[in-house]
């Protein structure tokens, strides 16, 4: 049963010089089932990995430590991996479908924030079996949960708009603890060895034990975080409101150094080798050497800057960003130099995915994208009718992204999925135009 519509407008005021406002209704956490998903081959980027310090380097340290990447953890973050690349392991099918939509009776409030896969189910902030589109469990608070989970473990982490922090039983949606902030809580938590990062509106890191929800540290910034934590090895990454990336001891919670972004930002940056990079809302796109913690390259349009409130994603030949000005722009990661553009009819505040070799997004036009990554030519594209804010999850062949009309899309192949076919008429079906190539 779907709760009660309320209407909120909060005032956000970390961002420039006048206040943006966000208009939310009561939202809950929904999680479907992936049904019989198979696994996938490794990342498309799996060449011999040359050592970490050199600056050609672009893959994230340890990545050839990480698991596998099977259903039961193949997009448990928000940008898929603690490192925040946003690259997806495995390949999307030549020709993408809607294999099913997702929408909750008499809910008004669209999805604002990215799903999450992880353990054979697709979690998101208003959860569906990822072939057919059902139910399995929802989680109701007073709250809104605009921020993407993280699964680890067999839990579920998400914090709400009241500032609590969940701890919920990826399986049940059981509550196992409860940790309150002081204040709103708008960004994804990761994960370091059995503690869990999130960061809040009060200025405050946090850093909890996972299994318990016990305060391990916090670490207090200037101003509001309203990034994803990044991880890579024992240092956290974060871009401030306060104009500030932090880089944070994750043993002791302490600042180990920090960049002057010239702007505040609420992206999460996104770390590979040697470096990090993250947009601001000033309109400038940096590159960073988080070991010297020195600026490497700074971009700006030629045009009037526009704000980044896209995250990027990074592989060795490129990096690639959205920005306010209706573009994607994918970047040399040595030098910064624009490799090619991509054009919408709207603001890609959605953070592009790399997956094998293409580049998916969406807009503010309402049409999700899949560009040639080498090139930036559109090969598909679909329009669902509404504003897309949210970023891709894509997942073993899949990809699943939501409106804010409320519509949360899968798209896959049929032929590569026969039980979407079975499904199909249990599930809403998506009615919209899918282009290939247009």
């Amino acid at each position: 049963m779907a709760p009660t519509q309320i209407s909120l407008v909060q005032s956000v005021v970390g961002f420039g010089t006048s206040a943006h406002t966000r208009q939310w209704a009561i939202r809950w956490l929904v999680v479907f089932g992936l049904g019989g998903l198979l696994a996938v081959s490794a990342c498309a980027h799996g060449e011999p990995e040359t050592p970490r310090t050199a600056v050609s380097d672009l893959r994230s340290p340890h990545s050839h430590d990480q698991p596998t990447h099977t259903p039961d953890a193949c997009w448990p973050l928000f940008r898929g991996n603690p490192a925040a690349t946003g690259v997806s392991p495995g390949e999307l099918p030549e020709t993408l479908e809607p294999l099913w939509t997702f929408s909750e009776p008499g809910q008004r409030d669209g999805f604002e924030a990215a799903a999450v896969i992880a353990q054979g189910l697709v979690l998101v902030g208003s959860t569906s079996d990822l072939f057919s589109g059902q139910k399995r469990w929802s989680y109701q608070t007073g709250a809104n949960f605009v921020a993407p989970a993280a699964v680890a473990s067999g839990r579920v982490y998400v914090g709400d708009t009241d500032g609590r922090f969940y701890c919920l039983n990826l399986a049940t949606g059981e509550r196992q603890w409860q940790f309150d902030a002081e204040s709103e809580i708008d960004n994804s938590p990761n994960f370091y060895s059995d503690r869990v990062l999130f960061g809040s509106q009060d200025a405050h890191l946090y850093c909890l034990d996972a299994q318990t929800g016990q305060l391990v540290w916090k670490y207090q910034s200037k101003d509001q975080i309203r990034c994803c934590p990044t991880v890579v090895e024992n240092r956290a990454f974060l871009g401030g409101c306060d104009g500030s990336l932090h880089i944070v001891d994750l043993d002791q919670g302490k600042l180990v150094a920090s960049v002057d972004l010239e702007g505040p930002t609420g992206c999460t940056p996104a770390v590979a080798g040697p470096l990090a990079f993250v947009g601001t809302e000033g309109g400038t796109f940096f590159s960073i050497q988080w070991q010297k913690a020195e600026v490497q390259w700074r971009f700006q349009a030629a045009e009037t800057p526009a704000s980044f409130r896209s995250s990027a994603a990074v592989c060795p030949e490129m990096v690639v960003v959205g920005s306010r000005d209706n573009k994607l722009y994918a970047l040399a990661p040595q030098s910064g130099e624009v490799l090619w553009t991509f054009t919408t009819r709207g603001h890609v505040d959605s953070s592009p995915v790399i997956v094998g070799s293409r580049v998916v997004v969406g807009s503010a036009d309402g049409r999700v994208y899949a560009l040639d990554a080498k090139t930036g030519q559109p090969v598909w594209q679909f329009e669902t009718g509404g504003r897309i804010t949210a970023s891709p999850a894509v997942c073993a062949g899949r990809l699943v992204i939501g409106t804010d009309e409320g519509e949360l899309y899968c798209f896959g192949n049929r032929a590569r999925n026969p039980a979407s076919r079975r499904d199909e008429a249990s599930a809403p079906g998506a009615t919209r135009r899918s282009v290939q190539g247009e």
